[in-house]
């Protein structure tokens, strides 16, 4: 092995830098070169390998390069939303002849790109793959591994949701700035005697959510458990006038929704079908008002907590998962993902997008009837509480 590629797919999160520059690092240790693949998936779609820069989607990566890159958050090598394996028409690159994109296309009249991306790794000499991302990168990760490209992946969201692993590049980072700004904005609540309502990432599984109730002792709800909301308004009603600061708050997952509810989806679908839900915190924040009769206030968190730089628990876990991974691709060890299995670092297989996102244990984490994670019976449990993934 002679060149690796790295990219970072889906959305962005603290301590990619991290992942990147220790990558690089090790890589050269053992005398491999370094090559990064830019704007995800993408990347490999369009990148012209007869340029020395790609087209733009190329940026070589050395130690002099990346020395600075782990102290700021976001990504250097910049991240798309990027389907290969089923691309729209307006999406194709231009540089493919139209006798060639007949060959690719499906029966849906949508692209599999694959057998270009192979041809495009082949070109650029690329030995090896190094996948950072969420369930839709590692998905299309897995892809290029049953087609017999080594690969290793990375899994990074602040959602936590990756199958096979414990714990995301993230997530960390995520609801450290959750307690943050929650407990910046108790003094506002007080002050107007409100109810409050912060809307955090979580489309299909509320760790996010639920981890930032459990350390600002908050009520939360969650995909997994769709709630009864008229119990949740008496609750907070309740917390409010028991509070000498005349307060009370809930934390609400992108998807949560209460029973017999439904948030409509909106905007355009991304490259794997996903549109975005319409934002539960202003619609619940809405409907608790009319049934408390008290001012309510709705707080968007969600782009807050993907920004700037990773805490130390999120860096720390960037820098052992590239080390990991590297480790793997010296080994031969390949269609592998980066994992904590058991609180401890190891390995799984490459999650299929069939898994869809790993849950909640709503029945030994979640209170239903209180709207709070379970405090009670946390011995023996893993260092961050979820639920262990066996080996």
């Amino acid at each position: 092995m002679k060149r690796i590629g790295i990219l970072t797919g889906g959305g962005d999160v603290p301590g990619l830098n991290s992942v990147i520059k220790s990558v690089v690092y090790r890589s050269s240790e053992v005398g491999w070169e370094t090559i990064g693949i830019r704007r995800g998936w993408q990347g490999l779609t369009h990148v012209d390998p007869g340029s020395e820069d790609g087209g733009g989607y190329l940026r070589r990566l050395d130690r002099v390069s990346t020395r600075a890159i782990d102290r700021t958050g976001g990504t250097v090598l910049h991240t798309s939303r990027t389907s290969p394996s089923s691309m729209g028409k307006d999406a194709l690159p231009l540089t493919i002849m139209k006798s060639r994109l007949a060959e690719l296309e499906t029966e849906d009249g949508r692209y599999d790109l694959t057998p270009h991306v192979l041809e495009n790794l082949g070109r650029l000499g690329v030995d090896a793959l190094v996948a950072i991302g969420g369930d839709d990168t590692l998905s299309y990760a897995a892809r290029l591994g049953r087609e017999g490209f080594p690969v290793i992946a990375i899994p990074k969201t602040m959602d936590n949701d990756v199958h096979g692993t414990e714990y995301c590049i993230g997530f960390s980072t995520a609801v450290t700035r959750a307690k943050e700004l929650i407990n910046r904005q108790r003094t506002t609540l007080g002050s107007h005697e409100r109810i409050g309502v912060f809307r955090i990432f979580g489309r299909n599984a509320g760790y996010t959510a639920w981890y930032a109730a459990y350390v600002t002792s908050a009520r939360c709800v969650i995909p997994e458990a769709p709630f009864d909301l008229e119990a949740l308004a008496e609750i907070l009603a309740d917390d409010r006038s028991r509070n000498p600061s005349k307060y009370a708050f809930v934390i609400a997952s992108e998807g949560a929704i209460w029973k017999g509810g439904e948030l409509r989806e909106v905007g355009e679908a991304d490259a794997f079908g996903h549109r975005h839900k319409a934002d539960v915190g202003e619609t619940l924040a809405y409907e608790l008002k009319s049934r408390t009769g008290v001012e309510t206030v709705h707080s968007d968190l969600t782009y807050d907590l993907r920004s700037g730089d990773p805490d130390a628990l999120d860096q720390m876990v960037a820098i052992t998962f590239a080390n990991v991974a590297v480790d793997l691709l010296a080994n031969g060890q390949f269609g592998r993902m980066v994992a904590i299995r058991d609180g401890k670092y190891s390995h799984a297989p490459l999650p299929e997008r069939s898994l869809g996102a790993r849950t909640i244990d709503v029945e030994a984490m979640y209170n239903t009837a209180r709207f709070r994670p379970r405090y009670e019976a946390k011995l023996g449990s893993p260092l961050l509480l979820g639920t262990a993934v066996a080996e």
